[in-house]
């Protein structure tokens, strides 16, 4: 079986082609199929923020390598346990980011059970799970588009619709282009939101646009974009705040009394001085989010479903290109989804 695996070292050019890997969570390579067990072949991952930062060491510098990079995949079972009923042979099916995590909320070990580190990650020809932690793939997209989903869309979804609560009529700022920020603004535009976008650049203004985006800020010309949106739009009823501590306080600016800001990324840093008052005097509900159960990822795929709503899709790459794919990522100038077919 190949896979691309992080060696002997953390970084980029310690991305190495190999021809055996971990079948298994727990780092095995046993191959035999118990009664709750299902073997999937790999077609699709696709990168998140996340992959790149683990990769690095940022992530966790006492991550045990070797390590199979990334958390996203999707694929098709070829082999079932005995006692297996939720998925069959054929079936394209999604893993769960976090092994283990059925419903509510995660538990104190979940970091501990998720694919790309600690667990091995997407980047093999096949794998074997339990079959709990199998999704059903919408019927309307394809494996590439599928893989994008346990991670980002989920995300997404689990900060406006299963914690926010969002409703039609309501505003959802989103922050900058990535995927998460992208799922957000498809999901909020399904439920009959407005949204308030902002980015660093015309060209990816204009395709935020395209995408439903009510109105676009530039956030380098505007550095106080979290006035803006609270005295030129209203305010939002809900903000998806992937910058952590580097625009939280533009965040707080922008929301309405009462509001709800999503806190999921660090991209802009983690440790910062921000002033909580407004937090406590507007009533303001800052909500951290560590991706979503496997109960709200089948709800979301339902949606998609019916909505036929497809993932916004940058490059693809070959397993063997993991490296440049992982460079494309950290330059910043996607939009949309990076993805690597495995096949």
């Amino acid at each position: 079986m190949r896979a691309v695996q992080l060696m002997d070292s953390f970084g980029e050019d310690h991305l190495q082609m190999t021809t055996s890997a971990p079948l298994r969570d727990d780092g095995s390579d046993d191959d035999t199929l118990g009664a709750h067990d299902v073997r999937v072949r790999l077609r699709a991952s696709c990168l998140n923020y996340r992959d790149l930062l683990m990769v690095r060491g940022q992530y966790n510098p006492r991550q045990p390598l070797p390590l199979v990079p990334c958390s996203d995949g999707a694929g098709e079972v070829v082999a079932v346990g005995s006692g297996v009923q939720q998925v069959q042979v054929g079936d394209r099916v999604c893993p769960t980011f976090v092994s283990g995590f059925a419903e509510g909320v995660p538990d104190a070990g979940a970091t501990k059970r998720s694919r790309g580190g600690p667990l091995p990650g997407m980047l093999r020809e096949e794998a074997i799970f339990d079959a709990d932690d199998l999704v059903k793939i919408p019927s309307h997209l394809s494996f590439r588009e599928a893989a994008t989903l346990p991670c980002a869309a989920l995300t997404a979804w689990t900060a406006l619709v299963e914690e926010a609560g969002i409703r039609a009529g309501q505003t959802v700022l989103v922050l900058g282009t990535g995927g998460v920020s992208l799922f957000a603004l498809q999901i909020a535009k399904m439920h009959g939101c407005r949204v308030v976008a902002t980015t660093s650049s015309d060209e990816k203004a204009e395709r935020l646009r395209s995408l439903g985006a009510d109105a676009v800020l530039n956030y380098k010309r505007d550095e106080s974009w979290g006035k803006t949106v609270a005295k030129t739009y209203g305010g939002a009823d809900v903000v998806v705040e992937v910058g952590g501590a580097g625009t939280l306080q533009q965040s707080l600016a922008a929301v309405n009394t009462g509001g709800h800001v999503s806190l999921i990324g660090v991209l802009g840093g983690g440790a910062s001085k921000v002033n909580l008052l407004p937090v406590l005097m507007r009533h303001i509900r800052v909500q951290g989010v560590f991706v979503g159960n496997k109960a709200s990822f089948v709800r979301m795929n339902a949606a998609l479903d019916q909505q036929q709503i497809r993932p916004v899709l940058d490059d693809d790459f070959a397993m063997e290109q993991a490296k440049d794919a992982f460079v494309h990522l950290a330059s910043a100038q996607h939009f949309g989804k990076i993805t690597l077919h495995v096949d």
